[in-house]
């Protein structure tokens, strides 16, 4: 199987992953904060271990790490925590994942928020003039931006946006699930108030692990309740970070997998990944663009993109397509992709795209196999 699936999760992960929850696991699998004995402290401190390490890769060391099963559950504690808080004017952009609409669809319908979406031309550029004029007429509370689209691959410029809905006191989340470990970004800027990571992306971790990076200074209502290790006699969710959202049993060997991602990451360097990939994404557009009937989506000069690519095949719909693809041994992901709202905005609701998507270990094989497959379309239109 030729895997261009990888937006979804990174497959296969490092062998050093595999290798080290496996040998993590069956010494020190004990949970965290629910004793004193050897088997805990071990796990502490490759917890501890793994939080430095995430705000290193972020560029945020003073700032807070929290884990969570899921990018879909961090994202919802800090929307519906920031909304609880008193946030009514939310500005998204056209790119959101239905982890983010569809806590706010739910919010909207309820009448407590208003959502507006942030000015892009229809070559993917931020009309940052656009961006000022919306904030002077409705003044932002929350503004989420998706860092890397997951069915375009565009990469926001989440710095700018940010330090402008500063200048008018808005909470910032960025959205990293296809970009943290991937885009070097400086989430240690005083704009960035919450960013989200999930593990079993772009980190190379397994799934099952995810989380966000917190200004330690906001402080937002908790939505989910349970214990955690600590303070046990109190009914209340601890004031103290990260236990305040880390509540229940952690994914220990989920973490001890991010940890083995996040060294083996360090070894080679964000800015190397990043070359890798692009260098993986332009051999995708080769080959797809090698076929008139391949129509690819979103793709502009002067964009910076992840190594996704969207397209439409002629003659098909995309839920067929993925089907071919699959018989022909190719892992794609065909329809909406969970983000119908950037597909309203690139034209393709609600048919959705066949969308490809690279990672560092896509070789010469896997685009072998898929210009064959390709190749058989072609000779059966």
């Amino acid at each position: 199987m030729a895997y261009f699936d990888n937006a979804a999760t990174t497959f296969p992960k490092p062998d050093c992953v595999y290798q080290y929850m496996d040998e993590f696991y069956r010494k020190n699998g004990a949970n965290v904060g629910r004793g004193r004995y050897g088997l805990v402290q071990s796990t502490e401190i490759m917890v501890k271990d793994t939080r430095t390490r995430v705000a290193d890769l972020l560029h945020c060391p003073a700032k807070q790490v929290v884990f969570e099963p899921t990018a879909t559950i961090a994202l919802n504690i800090i929307i519906q925590g920031i909304i609880e808080s008193g946030a009514v004017n939310i500005y998204i952009s056209p790119f959101e994942h239905n982890a983010v609409t569809r806590v706010l669809h739910h919010y909207d319908e309820s009448g407590k928020i208003k959502m507006y979406q942030l000015s892009v031309s229809t070559e993917l550029q931020y009309d940052f003039q656009r961006i000022r004029y919306q904030f002077d007429s409705i003044r932002p509370d929350l503004v989420i931006v998706s860092h890397g689209s997951n069915v375009c691959g565009l990469v926001s410029p989440v710095e700018e946006i940010f330090a402008l809905a500063k200048r008018y006191g808005a909470v910032t989340l960025a959205d990293m699930a296809q970009t943290a470990g991937l885009v070097d970004c400086n989430v240690g800027l005083e704009s960035f108030d919450f960013a989200v990571f999930a593990g079993h992306k772009t980190m190379y971790g397994p799934t099952g692990i995810s989380g966000f990076v917190m200004n330690s200074d906001i402080k937002m209502p908790t939505v989910i309740f349970g214990g955690t290790g600590y303070d046990s006699a109190n009914q209340d969710m601890p004031e103290s970070l990260p236990e305040r959202y880390e509540m229940g049993t952690l994914n220990i060997a989920g973490i001890a997998g991010l940890n083995a991602a996040l060294r083996w990451i360090e070894e080679r360097s964000v800015d190397w990944l990043w070359e890798r990939e692009q260098e993986n994404r332009e051999r995708l557009l080769e080959i797809l663009q090698g076929f008139d009937f391949v129509k690819i989506v979103g793709n502009y000069e002067g964009c910076k993109y992840v190594g996704i690519v969207s397209c439409l095949i002629e003659g098909i719909s995309s839920d067929s397509a993925g089907g071919i693809f699959s018989q022909g041994g190719v892992a794609v992901r065909a329809g909406l992709q969970c983000a119908p709202l950037a597909h309203r905005f690139l034209g393709t609701y609600p048919v959705g795209t066949v969308r490809f998507s690279v990672s560092n270990f896509t070789c010469e094989d896997d685009f072998g196999i898929l210009k064959n497959v390709l190749e058989n379309i072609r000779d059966n239109l």
